[in-house]
């Protein structure tokens, strides 16, 4: 049987660079802290689970000690968002993977878990988000390939529809907890 894999989607916390829309609401240095702070929680909460952990970080030239050390930390490589996101689905081991971003304040391990159950009969799932997108997308990775992310309409409220509409109608798909991700002030309440 293969081990499932969490992969936990950052970016670098370097100043000025992270949380840029929640910036313009409550400024660089506060948007910082809140990264570097929500980060550090998310992967002491849920890094260290049934299964392995990774961190895929953006840029790719990352080389800090910010993360856990204990954990392996790859390149996110080029490309928009789907195209960083389908690369992980597509090389990173095998088995069920779960992808989450690094910005989701309540997320906990019975999530995951619960992600990773639904992969036992489905070939992907998703956690929807609040406003639309989604903070957790999973996927089997047995039989055949499924890319969901060409064409999606990211940081829109359709980009969860947009994600689901490119998966086969031949392929299962179930969805798992309502979380809020963080990308503006009115998201911090």
């Amino acid at each position: 049987m293969k081990k499932n894999t969490l992969v936990i989607f950052v970016r670098e916390p370097r100043f000025g660079r992270v949380k840029t829309r929640l910036a313009r609401d409550i400024g660089r240095l506060k948007a910082w802290k809140f990264f570097r702070r929500t980060v550090k929680s998310l992967i002491r909460r849920v890094g260290h689970g049934n299964w392995k952990t990774i961190i895929c970080v953006t840029p790719d030239d990352y080389r800090g000690d910010f993360f856990d050390p204990r954990l392996m930390v790859i390149p996110q490589g080029g490309g928009d968002l789907g195209q960083r996101m389908q690369r992980v689905f597509d090389s990173v081991g095998s088995g069920p993977l779960v992808l989450i971003g690094g910005d989701i304040p309540g997320v906990r391990k019975n999530h995951i878990r619960r992600a990773f159950k639904a992969l036992g009969n489905h070939d992907a799932v998703f956690g929807p988000a609040r406003d639309g997108g989604y903070w957790l997308v999973g996927m089997r990775r047995r039989h055949a390939r499924i890319a969901p992310f060409e064409g999606v309409r990211w940081s829109t409220e359709h980009a969860l529809a947009d994600t689901v509409k490119n998966i086969k109608l031949s392929q299962r798909v179930d969805f798992t907890d309502m979380l809020s991700d963080v990308d503006r002030a009115a998201d911090l309440n």
